[in-house]
C-alpha cells in the first residue's frame, strides 16, 4: 500500500498540472493580471503640522508663505514683534493655540429684577488684540484637496467687469469665481518636481496691469522673499492663498481687501531677468497647478 501511494501521488500531479495547461492553451486572451498594490497614492492635503522648526535662511515671511498663513498670525501666535527675529531650531507655533475652556460660574440666588442699564457713555471697542488677524471659518478647515480640486470653476466675463462687485468684507468658505491675473502668453508651467516651477509664468509689457486671481485680502506686500522680487499674497480663504511676483509697483496695501479682476500691481522683472509675472496658488502651504483653477483661455 506505502508503494502504491507512492506511486499515485507523481501521476496525480501530472495529471493536474496538464489539465491546468490544456485550459490555458484553449484559451484565446491573455489571463487576467491582478496587481497588487494598484490603489491610488493619497492625496497630499500640503503642511497640516502643528508646529514649524526654523531652519537656517528661514524668515517669518516665508514660514507664512510655506504653512499657508499670514505673517501677522504666525507673529501673534509665538509673541513676536517686529522685526520678527527668529532663529535656526526654534520651533513655531502655526497653527491657533488652543483656548482652554472655562468653567461656568455657580447660579446666582434669586434677586429682584434689576435696573435698566443706563446708556453708555462714549464708545467703546469691542475688538480684542490679542485675537489673530483673520479668524478661521470653521466650515473651511472641513475641506480637503479632493474637493478642492473638483468645485466648479466660473470664469468671469472680464477683469473689469468683475472688480466692478462689492469689495468683500470676510473671507468666504470657498473660492467662487477665478480670473487670469495678467493677459499674457503663458512661457512656463508648473512642475511637481522638486526643484520645478512652483506656478506659472506669464510674459506680458513692462507696465501691464497685474489683477487679483480671485477676491480676498492682500496679506503680503513686499519683496522680502528672496528669489520673489516685490510680491503680493492675497488670502481668499481660510485655506486659499495666491501669489504674484516680480512686479514693478504695487498698487495695494497689507490687509486691504480685493475683488477678482481688480488691479493689484503693474508686471516688471523685480527678482529675475526678464519681464513677466510669477503667479502660485497655494492649498494649506502645498503648491498647486494654477492651470487646474483658471478658466480656459
Amino acid at each position: 500500500m506505502p508503494y502504491l501511494k507512492r506511486f499515485l501521488r507523481p501521476a496525480f500531479y501530472i495529471f493536474v498540472t496538464t489539465g491546468l495547461a490544456s485550459a490555458c492553451s484553449g484559451r484565446s486572451d491573455p489571463a487576467p493580471v491582478t496587481l497588487l498594490n494598484s490603489q491610488p497614492e493619497p492625496v497630499e492635503e500640503g503642511y497640516n503640522s502643528p508646529t514649524y522648526t526654523v531652519k537656517a535662511g528661514d524668515t517669518l515671511f516665508a514660514i507664512a508663505w510655506y504653512t499657508g498663513n499670514d505673517y501677522r498670525d504666525l507673529a501673534n501666535y509665538n509673541n513676536l514683534r517686529a522685526p520678527y527675529s527668529i532663529y535656526p531650531g526654534q520651533v513655531l507655533k502655526v497653527i491657533p493655540p488652543k483656548v482652554t475652556a472655562t468653567s461656568a460660574p455657580p447660579p446666582r440666588p434669586a434677586t429682584l429684577p434689576a435696573k435698566p442699564k443706563a446708556p453708555p457713555t462714549g464708545p467703546t471697542s469691542s475688538s480684542d488684540h490679542t485675537n489673530r488677524v483673520d479668524p478661521p471659518n470653521k466650515q473651511a478647515y472641513g475641506e480637503s484637496e479632493n474637493n478642492v480640486n473638483n468645485q466648479p470653476v466660473k470664469a468671469g466675463k472680464n477683469a473689469p467687469e468683475l472688480a466692478s462687485r462689492p469689495t468683500p468684507e470676510k473671507f468666504a468658505d470657498r473660492v467662487d469665481v477665478w480670473v487670469w491675473p495678467a493677459n499674457g502668453k503663458v512661457v512656463d508651467t508648473f512642475s511637481s518636481a522638486e526643484s520645478g516651477n512652483k506656478g506659472i509664468d506669464i510674459a506680458a509689457s513692462r507696465g501691464a496691469a497685474v489683477r487679483a486671481a480671485a477676491d480676498g485680502k492682500v496679506v503680503y506686500s513686499g519683496n522680502a522673499l528672496r528669489g520673489y522680487g516685490n510680491l503680493v499674497i492675497i488670502k481668499h480663504t481660510d485655506t486659499f492663498l495666491s501669489a504674484y511676483a516680480h512686479n514693478d509697483t504695487i498698487v495695494v496695501k497689507e490687509q486691504q481687501w480685493v475683488v477678482a479682476g481688480q488691479q493689484i500691481a503693474t508686471l516688471g522683472d523685480s527678482g529675475t531677468d526678464t519681464v513677466k509675472l510669477h503667479f502660485e496658488v497655494r492649498y494649506r502651504g502645498k503648491s498647486l497647478d494654477p492651470l487646474r483653477y483658471l478658466p480656459k483661455q
